[in-house]
């Protein structure tokens, strides 16, 4: 079901382990990766936007704002939850989801446990990894905008770490099950792509690959 928060697909990595690029345009199951983030993640948000840097044409056919970091030299995601959170800011919204473009199985309900889970602080999503330790996924995450100041302020001091600036505001944790794979799996590699392709159509195995961002 959809709610008023809106959500920001984080699209603003430079995909090292892919040979550079936009991972999200990455071929899976006859459509592209993002293709699979926006069906999943359009139906649990009011608004939906593009976080990604370079030129923004190439976004065009989402029909999607495309937020570029607000702050140069892509310092990372916490760059792009800042930009998340002043397009939020500016629609009246309190709060941003955020997921990433490179994770094509997200939760259908992944917005509404974020918001179960969330404190003063928000709430990330979590899931256990093969060894069955819970795993933080900061990339997924409901962020009230009133903290982007503070964000501001963390990233001009050199903060570049995710989970440890949301450990830091205190976030809550949205757990979810792996079973029969993990729904965080997100591709770096050839191989994860690949295995993206046997999961999309239905041929995993029970246990399905765990990979943790």
């Amino acid at each position: 079901m959809a709610t008023d928060r809106p959500g920001v697909i984080l699209a603003g990595g430079q995909a090292r382990r892919m040979g550079g690029g936009d991972k999200g345009f990455l071929p899976l199951a006859g459509r592209r990766v993002i293709d699979h983030v926006i069906e999943r993640l359009r139906p649990q948000c009011g608004r939906l936007a593009i976080n990604a840097n370079g030129d923004p044409a190439r976004f065009a056919g989402f029909g999607l704002p495309v937020l570029p970091d607000p702050v140069p030299g892509q310092p990372g995601p916490l760059a792009g939850l800042l930009a998340a959170m002043d397009w939020a800011a500016g629609l009246g919204a309190e709060a941003v989801v955020t997921a990433a473009a490179d994770t094509p199985f997200l939760p259908p309900d992944l917005v509404a446990r974020l918001n179960a889970a969330a404190t003063e602080g928000g709430a990330v999503a979590a899931s256990p990894d093969a060894a069955g330790a819970m795993r933080a996924h900061p990339t997924f995450g409901l962020w009230p905008v009133r903290l982007r100041q503070d964000l501001a302020r963390a990233i001009a001091g050199g903060e570049r770490r995710l989970g440890f600036w949301a450990a830091t505001c205190g976030a809550g944790r949205a757990v979810f099950g792996s079973d029969p794979f993990d729904p965080f799996f997100n591709i770096n590699t050839p191989a994860d792509l690949a295995a993206a392709g046997v999961l999309a159509t239905g041929q995993a195995d029970a246990r399905g690959p765990r990979r943790i961002r």
